[in-house]
Order: structure tokens, then C-alpha cells, then sequence
């Protein structure tokens, strides 16, 4: 749903989160937010928010990601995980058609569920507008995204604590949460108790928080959760070279450093399948061992798979060095010419979750620096 920000603000104390979850789950909504699974901090549908990731924090770095012992209760204090909200929206893998022994086609019936985001950071926030972009299009919208798009309240969580590989201060999408939230909360635990500074940011934010029960905000705490959030964009744990990024991609096409990042690249597509805005998918049929009965799937794909750029005759990208200079070209280049804007939104997950270790921001840096 469409949020129009406002300048109102309230307060929720520990207790009144909870209670938000239960208001949330009784409106219909599916809740969808982090909560620690599998040695990692991950989404899932919560059933109350004592399934929050409270007191645990994390340890990232170059193929790099462990879970850590907060001193505190903080339950938004981590950054990315290995997930991202584009899961929910974008489905990885979904059924598009069926057909039997009839010849008759079946679309497949999809339920869109009414999803509540809760704990969006400000650059996946970011990635969900740049999602958007790309399939909420005019011209060619995607239906399935659509439907479940237009049914989704987000929550997004300001961050006050940026991880090691955090570098959304860089691109421009954070610390703070932009436009485009029903609600956004600044987690804050000091003397006066574990809370959380609102801002409302819709007519539908401002209902759900009612019933919750939150209250009115002190104005010295508004300011203190405000220069908190500000000043986490000078604790950014990389940063991407400043200038003109799409130039840089356009000047670099015959840098000599392609074959030093192919060199470690292995080619798995992590971080693609991680990151945030990838969107790209490809369909496959399949049939059953009599072949009465045959279906076609949609499923993400990666521009990192050599079939991804196969045509007629042969693949155009067979060498590592092309498909990587194509993934971060595109990222970090021509997606301002398709999109207005850049792919990447600073999160760092690529970084983190890449086998190899490979820093998006240090091979950006490389590329400068032997242009120049």
C-alpha cells in the first residue's frame, strides 16, 4: 500500500511491540520479520514477536557471517542476514501453468498473501522501490508481484548500529528510511527503558499503531533517535568510491583488472541470489515419466550461469571475466540507463555471502584507481 509520509511520531515500548504483532496477525496480515534460525538471522512468518532476534547481533566480513551474544535486548540490532524481502514479492520458484493428456491449459490459482514487513531496513526499503521499478512497469507489469505488492505494510527498522559491511550511507539509501513505510521504528535502550521512536507514515500505519496502543513521543527523545540514525552514516563499515559510477563501468569495459577478479571469482551466483534487487528468472518445463501431465515453472536465474546469456548458435558470456564485468557493469551502470537509478543499495550481503570474499566496493575502488 501507498504510504504518504507525515511529520506525526509516537512512542512503543517493549511490551506494545509485542502487542503490535498481535494487532497485526488479528488484522489478517501474514508478519514477516528477522528471527534467528539455522546459525543465522534470518526471515520467516512470526507468530508473535518473541520469535524477534533479541540480544543477538552479528559478525560480518568478506565470506564472512556469525551470529554474536548482544549485551543487550535489542532486537534489531544486526544487519542483512543471507535473506532478503524480495523473497516474499518475487518468489524464487513458483508454478505458472499446468496442462494434461486434454491439451488443456491451467494457469496456476496464487494466493497473495496480505503481508506486514516488519524490521525493513532502509536499504532493502530502497530495494523495494527499485523492485518497482522494474516490475511494476507500465508497459509489462508483473502480475504476481503486483498483487502482492499492493497488499504489503512495511515496517522499517532506522539503523542505528551499521554493519562492517555496511555501505548504504554511499549509495544514498540510509541510515535513515525513505519514503515508502507505513511505520518506521528507531530502536532505542538506555536508562529509560527498552523502546521505540515511530514515525507514521500512512493512514494504515496509524491505525494498526493505535490499536496497539502506543503513545505520544517525548520531543528530546524524537531528536536523540533522529542524531542516533544520523550519525550511524558515519559508521559505515565500507563505503563505495564516490563519482560517477556509470562512467566508471562504461570507461572500464577493457580494464585489465577483469582478469584479476576472474581469477577468484568461482562463478556460483551467490551473490546475485542474495542481493536485494536482482530480479531476473527464467522458466523450465517439466513433465511427469508418462508424459500425460507437464508444467511450467518460473524460477530466478543468475547472470553468472553460462546458459544465462545462450542464444541460438552458442553462450555470448563464456569466460568468468565477462559474466562478472556484465554483473557489476549492470549493478553499478547501465541500471541507471534502464531504471533512473543504481542496482546496488548498499547492504553488503554480496560481500558477506560471496565464497571467495570478493568486496564489490574494494573491486569498484581497484577499477578507479587504474583508470586513473
Amino acid at each position: 500500500m501507498v504510504a504518504v509520509v507525515t511529520e506525526d511520531t509516537a512512542v512503543l515500548d517493549r511490551s506494545r511491540l509485542d502487542r503490535l504483532v498481535e494487532v497485526l496477525i488479528g488484522e489478517g496480515y501474514v508478519v514477516v520479520g528477522p528471527t534467528v534460525r539455522d546459525g543465522a538471522i534470518v526471515l520467516g512468518e512470526l507468530d508473535s514477536a518473541a520469535a524477534l532476534p533479541a540480544g543477538w547481533g552479528v559478525e560480518t566480513g568478506p565470506g564472512r557471517y556469525r551470529l554474536r551474544r548482544r549485551r543487550d535486548a535489542a532486537v534489531f540490532g544486526h544487519s542483512a542476514g543471507p535473506q532478503s524481502w524480495k523473497q516474499f514479492l518475487h518468489p524464487p520458484r513458483r508454478k505458472l501453468f499446468s496442462a494434461g493428456p486434454d491439451g488443456e491449459f491451467h494457469a496456476e490459482p496464487e494466493d497473495a498473501p496480505r503481508y506486514a514487513f516488519l524490521g525493513v531496513r532502509a536499504c532493502d526499503l530502497a530495494a523495494i522501490k527499485i523492485l518497482d521499478k522494474v516490475l511494476l512497469a507500465e508497459a509489462h507489469p508483473d502480475g504476481s508481484y503486483a498483487r502482492r505488492r499492493r497488499r504489503l505494510l512495511v515496517i522499517a527498522a532506522n539503523c542505528t548500529e551499521p554493519g562492517e559491511l555496511c555501505f548504504c550511507a554511499s549509495m544514498g539509501t540510509g541510515p535513515a528510511a525513505g519514503p515508502g513505510y507505513d511505520l518506521g521504528l528507531t530502536e532505542r535502550i538506555d536508562e529509560a527503558g527498552h523502546r521505540f521512536v515511530v514515525d507514521i507514515g500512512s493512514e494504515e500505519g496509524a491505525r494498526v499503531l493505535a490499536l496497539a496502543g502506543g503513545g505520544a513521543a517525548d520531543p528530546d527523545d524524537v531528536a536523540a533517535a533522529r542524531s542516533e540514525v544520523a550519525e550511524a552514516a558515519n559508521r559505515m563499515g565500507r563505503a563505495m568510491p564516490s563519482g560517477d559510477l556509470r562512467e566508471l563501468m562504461r570507461e572500464s569495459r577493457e580494464s585489465p583488472h577483469w582478469e584479476d577478479v576472474a581469477s577468484r571469482c568461482l562463478s556460483c551466483a551467490n551473490c546475485t541470489m542474495v542481493c536485494p534487487t536482482c530480479f531476473c528468472t527464467t522458466t523450465e518445463d517439466v513433465t511427469d515419466l508418462t508424459g500425460d501431465h507437464a508444467e511450467r515453472w518460473q524460477h530466478w536465474a543468475s547472470c553468472f550461469e553460462l546458459d544465462f546469456s545462450y542464444v541460438h548458435g552458442g553462450t555470448v558470456r563464456t569466460s568468468t571475466e565477462s559474466r562478472y564485468r556484465q554483473w557489476i557493469s549492470h549493478k553499478l551502470g547501465t541500471w541507471q540507463d534502464q531504471f533512473g537509478t543504481s542496482g546496488c543499495v548498499g547492504c553488503g550481503r554480496c560481500v558477506a555471502w560471496c565464497p571467495a570474499g570478493i568486496d564489490i566496493t574494494e573491486e569498484a575502488a581497484k577499477l578507479a584507481a587504474v583508470r586513473e
